[in-house]
């Protein structure tokens, strides 16, 4: 049983005034919940060696698909294979920040993967600084919480230039390189995110800058903001999958900057493997006996509820839960019916009194660094409550 603490919710305008304007859902409701989970410190320590642990078999897994040429049944658009075995080869395309989503931890419930996002995770402003912000206007200990997100990221930026050596390193190697952030302009949630991240690299000790997606130039020699600076590195808050689907002649373009070492882009594009759904399949197919991983297939599991999900499915869309009979217990609709699909073994989240239920999402910077919830019904999708947590 999931045990929460009621708390005073921010204010609609302290929100605004910190750059949190997607404070209510489209049906008027508050997105931010005015609750907090309870987690002992022993609980919030397994979600962080679970996620740790989960991200090694990930990076297995991906040198074994790529050994095998595995990249259709991951759905993976055949335009970005080259980029995707280019940048996995070489350590300078650092995997900035990901989200993993997890059922269980409370209660003595196992933990389980339920989906990893890899490439763009949502969530990050709300786990960094809002839930912390909750505490401390609450009157409570912030430094209650499994959440050293904002300073793992940082240091994980100086890692671009490091890389596995010391980050105190940092400013005797760096040389002035630059990092472009860009989102799609119009959603201020994106916005907000990729600015956040910004701060976090300037924090680290990079020159950056941020432009809207569509102002940003690409030729072979690089990618330029609107004023035609050239950056080492650029940061895009936009979907691997999208680019490739959406924009061939970008996605060619970018294949040769990336192949021609032009310039870096984060999140790399190596990350589209983690990002693809099938990749639990792969994961389940090579570690059968972990802890962590549900029963997962490119084929309808027989003789037990499971969940059928689009490889590149978000937000829940396109999800159906199927009985042990074949019938459909519920489903959502969206725009990913087309894509390949996965099949994972059904588990329970942990629930509340209310019967609410409740989905950890645990975010991966070089390590597990920050804890929060999601809250809602069987499939969470995008009317789910964002929770913030306590460790008591």
């Amino acid at each position: 049983m999931i045990t929460t603490q009621q708390l005073n919710p921010i204010d609609d305008k302290t929100l605004e005034e910190i750059g949190f304007t997607w404070h209510t859902d489209t049906d008027g409701t508050k997105y931010v919940s005015d609750e907090l989970v309870e987690v002992t410190q022993e609980e919030a320590e397994a979600y962080y060696e679970a996620a740790n642990a989960i991200y090694d078999m990930y990076v297995q897994a991906a040198q074994y698909v790529i050994d095998n040429d595995l990249f259709f049944d991951l759905g993976i658009p055949f335009n970005l294979i080259e980029s995707i075995k280019k940048s996995w080869e070489n350590d300078v395309h650092w995997h900035i920040y990901s989200r993993f989503d997890l059922a269980g931890g409370i209660d003595g419930q196992d933990i389980k993967l339920i989906e990893f996002n890899a490439d763009t995770p949502t969530s990050l402003f709300e786990t960094a600084l809002l839930q912390w912000a909750i505490l401390k206007s609450n009157n409570m200990n912030e430094e209650k919480q499994f959440n050293n997100l904002y300073e793992a990221i940082s240091e994980n930026f100086k890692r671009l230039i490091t890389l596995f050596d010391d980050t105190n390193k940092f400013e005797e190697l760096y040389d002035g390189w630059k990092i472009l952030f860009s989102c799609v302009e119009g959603n201020d949630e994106e916005e907000a995110t990729t600015k956040l991240l910004q701060q976090m690299a300037t924090d680290a000790g990079f020159v950056t800058h941020f432009e809207f997606l569509q102002n940003v130039h690409f030729d072979e020699n690089g990618i330029y903001d609107a004023e035609e600076n050239s950056y080492e590195y650029w940061f895009k808050l936009y979907p691997w999958e999208d680019i490739a689907v959406d924009e061939p002649e970008l996605t060619t373009t970018l294949n040769n900057i990336i192949q021609n070492q032009k310039a870096i882009i984060l999140n790399p594009a190596y990350t589209l493997l983690f990002q693809s759904k099938g990749m639990m399949a792969i994961l389940y197919e090579l570690f059968p006996d972990s802890p962590y991983l549900l029963k997962t297939s490119f084929e309808s599991l027989k003789g037990i509820k499971q969940v059928e999900k689009p490889v590149f499915g978000r937000e829940g869309a396109n999800t159906k839960i199927i009985e042990t009979d074949g019938a459909i217990m519920t489903q959502t609709d969206g725009p990913y019916e087309n894509y390949k699909k996965v099949y994972q073994e059904y588990v329970e989240f942990p629930k509340d009194i209310h019967g609410k239920k409740y989905q950890a999402g645990v975010f991966f910077s070089y390590e597990a660094c920050g804890l929060s919830f999601r809250k809602g019904g069987d499939i969470l999708d995008n009317m789910s409550k964002f929770v913030g947590h306590v460790i008591e």
